[in-house]
């Protein structure tokens, strides 16, 4: 089992930023790709950006440029710095781990990201 943990959501005006936090524990050594997926009102969950077990990572077209994620090994964290933030980008952003091996997807419960003036 792996418990994740987000924090870092909330509200921010348009072309502001926010940096979201992961931390993971539990069965961390079977994980081979991490990642932030969010799921607006009224959409399907969609990747946000992935990063897999040797550093190769993976945006979404909207992400691309103005998201960047990276990972703390020593804090079993995961980061999604997010830039020139929009309001398309309120949603709820959820942390996944997934353990392919055991085709496992671990979910954090979400932080509520929202854009507004």
């Amino acid at each position: 089992q792996v418990q994740l943990v987000e924090s870092g959501g909330g509200l921010v005006q348009p072309g502001g930023s926010l940096r979201l936090s992961c931390t993971a524990s539990g069965s961390i050594w079977s994980i081979d790709v991490c990642g932030w997926f969010r799921q607006a009102p009224g959409k399907q969950r969609e990747l946000v950006a992935a990063m897999s077990k040797g550093g190769t990572t993976n945006y979404s077209d909207s992400a691309k440029g103005r998201f960047t994620i990276s990972r703390d090994n020593a804090e079993n964290t995961v980061y999604l710095q997010m830039n020139s933030l929009k309001p398309e980008d309120t949603a709820v952003y959820y942390c996944n781990y997934r353990a392919s091996s055991y085709g496992i997807n671990y979910w954090g419960k979400g932080t509520l990201v929202t854009v507004s003036s």
